[in-house]
């Protein structure tokens, strides 16, 4: 359904995408998280067509979009693609069915079919009897449904979601959210969802997870801080594993190998903290790093 292959993304000297490898499955509902200025947007721009990579391929639906023409981009977007932003964006001066049928009057489908087809989402999302309804008419809750009905107007391959229930109170944004697995249960829709709300990320079929630019299991890893085997036990052994032997014989101060996990050690018989490692911790317990800062998304 979607294959990203190594894209890139540069808004000048900052890389904001740093190749990312992706596929997602027709019918999965997907989300995608990552600190501020991770690059989640830029990526769901880039796979929306609305902005191009800097290097690698997209393909969503069995098509390459980045080699297409701006115009053909525009058609792909309106034949394949529907799009939900954190914010509504309903025409004012349209009523929910009339912001409805926008995309189908942009794909020159004939008036009868669209407005069935408006009148069928409308039913669906429990608002028959606000077809006629301006934007502010209409509660939040109702106002990010007839985007998501806007959206579904012209059965797109996928819908990509971008904050969709950020601006809502909790009870909209539980109903929201069963809204996209109800729709994926009975129509296959696939949905890609960039999402602060973490239970939200909990409940989609899969997590993606975004930082510094790289999705995380290729994301750079800390190094770690040099040995010192005076004062540390050298990190990375499997529980159980046998301590380093000490380079002189100070028995009463070392570790015996093969000691149990979280097996306290012995006490030794004169201060020499030098040789000895402090007793509690579980063995191969790893010793924390600091995280790297992550750059602000432009």
């Amino acid at each position: 359904m979607i294959t990203t292959e190594n894209i890139t993304k540069s808004f000048g000297s900052l890389k904001v995408l740093k190749g990312i490898d992706l596929h997602i499955d027709k019918g999965e509902v997907v989300s995608i998280v990552g600190p501020s200025g991770a690059g989640k947007t830029t990526l769901l721009q880039i796979i929306g067509t609305l902005d191009k990579p800097d290097s690698g391929t997209v393909k969503v639906d069995g098509i390459d979009t980045t080699t297409l023409s701006r115009k053909e981009l525009a058609d792909f977007r309106n034949r394949h693609l529907g799009f939900v932003f954190q914010f509504h964006q309903l025409l004012p001066e349209f009523t929910a069915i009339e912001n409805i049928l926008i995309p189908a009057y942009i794909a020159k489908t004939s008036q009868k079919e669209a407005r069935q087809r408006a009148t069928e989402l409308l039913k669906f999302m429990g608002l028959a009897d606000r077809a006629t309804h301006k934007p502010a008419e209409l509660s939040g809750g109702e106002k990010q449904r007839v985007a998501v009905a806007r959206a579904l107007m012209n059965n797109p391959a996928v819908i990509l979601a971008d904050e969709p229930s950020g601006s809502l109170d909790t009870k909209n944004k539980t109903e929201l959210h069963q809204l996209f697995f109800d729709l994926r249960d009975q129509f296959g829709q696939t949905f890609v969802i960039v999402t602060h709300d973490e239970h939200l990320a909990t409940i989609t079929d899969r997590t993606i997870h975004i930082h510094d630019g790289m999705l995380a299991d290729s994301a750079d890893t800390p190094a770690p801080a040099p040995a010192n085997p005076a004062n540390t036990v050298p990190g990375g052994f499997a529980a159980g594993e046998p301590a380093p032997t000490p380079a002189s014989p100070q028995s009463a101060n070392t570790v015996p190998g093969g000691f149990a996990a979280g097996e306290l050690t012995p006490t030794p018989t004169s201060p020499q903290s030098a040789n000895t490692v402090p007793g509690g911790f579980a063995a191969g317990e790893a010793v924390s790093t600091a995280s790297p800062s992550t750059p602000a998304e432009p």
